[in-house]
């Protein structure tokens, strides 16, 4: 189907969901729906992933009072923020660039995929021209309640490694985000969900997680294909920390490897480059977690992974 780049079908191919994948392209539109129009006005956060000028895949969090982020018309959003100065996609999105983004509504497990390009505004803003529109399953996603605070976030911590709380605190993870772009440098941003544990450290600069059943389009998978190098975001829901961390991304296909693993259709592994710890980044904080009845359980630890 014309909606896929080829990276894209090569995946969806691989996998034996051609047909399935063909049967989903009709979800992807070119213009704004209705209804998604008034869930974006809804919207206190928006997910968001670029590539900076050196190559590097990140994501990122914006946030604002709902009617941050308005459709204005068919193709086109205004978002009334940009990313912070110290932030991995400040620079980046201070000129035009190729965007992704993901609006997700944890309280009621909706969300919304857009890719497209953006420019900033003299007011401090972005105008984006959007090329895909499409929503997502509620599959794997954790439901939260969020509420707001007052503050000011810490300035970045930079580092090639994760130290031993970040560590810890990826073994509790149950929610993170994964920016990746094609050959072309077309960006998207995608949700990964499960019960803690499903993200999983082999080492300090190493991580992997199950692949689980989706909806065949492989838009993240399909761009690895293309360009390896992605960008994580792991939000902490509780205290408005963001962890960020760019490096490359392999999708291991045997199926041996799948042991230990429940749910797993394939496994994605993730060398990381570069790690930013920002304190406090978010305004949001979000209620304890009530696990999606879709996340398969916990998969074993692994040899060599922390304890």
């Amino acid at each position: 189907m014309g909606v896929y780049h080829s990276g894209e079908r090569t995946v969806q191919e691989r996998a034996g969901l051609l047909d399935h994948a063909d049967f989903s392209s009709a979800a992807i539109k070119s213009e704004i729906p209705d209804i998604a129009r008034g869930f974006l006005a809804e919207q206190p956060m928006l997910v968001i992933g670029a590539t900076d000028a050196h190559g590097d895949v990140w994501a990122s969090l914006l946030t604002g009072e709902p009617g941050f982020v308005t459709a204005t018309g068919p193709a086109h959003l205004a978002v009334t923020t940009t990313p912070a100065a110290g932030d991995p996609l400040h620079d980046t999105l201070a000129a035009p660039a190729h965007l992704g983004m993901i609006a997700i509504e944890p309280a009621t497990r909706r969300r919304m995929r857009m890719n497209g390009r953006s420019r900033p505004t003299p007011d401090g803003g972005l105008d984006i021209d959007l090329d895909q529109i499409y929503a997502n399953c509620p599959k794997y996603i954790q439901k939260r309640q969020p509420s707001h605070v007052t503050g000011r976030p810490a300035t970045p911590r930079h580092s090639h490694e994760l130290d031993s709380e970040q560590l810890e605190f990826i073994a509790a993870t149950d929610t993170f985000f994964i920016a990746t772009a094609d050959a072309g440098g077309n960006a998207d941003a995608s949700h990964r969900g499960g019960n803690p544990g499903f993200l999983q450290a082999l080492g300090p600069t190493r991580l992997r997680w199950p692949d689980y059943v989706g909806n065949a389009m492989f838009g993240t998978l399909g761009n690895i294909e293309l360009n390896p190098r992605a960008g994580l975001l792991l939000p902490d829901w509780s205290t408005g920390t963001l962890l960020q961390l760019t490096g490359t991304a392999t999708v291991d296909w045997n199926p041996d490897h799948t042991d230990g693993l429940p749910g797993a259709q394939r496994v994605v592994e993730f060398a990381i480059d570069r790690v930013v710890q920002t304190e406090h980044a978010s305004p949001l904080r979000w209620s304890a977690p009530q696990y999606s009845r879709f996340n398969p359980p916990a998969p074993q630890l692994v040899q060599g992974a922390p304890a």
